[in-house]
């Protein structure tokens, strides 16, 4: 039994797809030859990025982890994004350290204080949590994504040209069952 990445290639070239593809979402795809998928897939969850980083003012991704009633799950979603979201933790290890914004005067990234917070919302109303939510939706989709790099398309694989298939092998039980037509004369018959 061949496992299936044997079909896609080397294990380490889907593995480098699939950081490639985490990384900068589409970039797996493109890796792999899959241009029109990777560029998609990159301004898809790039678009709902933006936008949601748009709603929210910058402010709507950043990791915090304590105190524990202010921890900051929704990160976890918005890190699938990769790259885009990286900025975040190191903007909380400078927080913790109580350093300056990583964009000048900009608080991109940063994690807010319960007071700062507050205002957000009052300031931004629900448009704090519709780009908390678009950030996130995009992270989720990219880990999507990332399954497809990793695993391939969900079809079966059909054997290359010149190829032949095994003796005594029925068609692959992913694809759908082949009927026989009905023809008007072998009904009479």
């Amino acid at each position: 039994m061949k496992h299936r990445w044997e079909h896609q290639g080397d294990f380490w070239d889907l593995l480098t797809a699939t950081v490639l593809g985490w990384l900068v979402p589409g970039a797996g795809h493109w890796f792999q030859g899959r241009r029109a998928k990777g560029t998609l897939f990159f301004w898809v969850i790039m678009g709902l990025f933006v936008i949601g980083m748009i709603l929210g003012q910058g402010r709507v991704v950043y990791a915090k982890w304590t105190p524990p009633e202010e921890r900051r799950y929704m990160f976890l979603c918005q890190i699938g994004v990769g790259l885009p979201s990286l900025p975040a933790l190191v903007a909380a290890r400078r927080a913790a350290a109580d350093h300056d914004s990583l964009i000048g005067n900009l608080r991109w990234y940063m994690p807010p204080d319960s007071r700062e917070l507050n205002q957000l919302y009052h300031r931004l109303n629900r448009r704090f949590e519709l780009g908390t939510l678009f950030t996130a939706i995009a992270g989720l989709l990219n880990f999507l994504v990332l399954y497809d790099v990793f695993a391939g398309p969900a079809y079966g694989y059909a054997p290359a040209a010149g190829e032949k298939k095994e003796k005594g092998k029925t068609p692959s039980s992913d694809s759908p069952p082949q009927q026989k037509s009905q023809t008007p004369a072998s009904q009479e018959a």
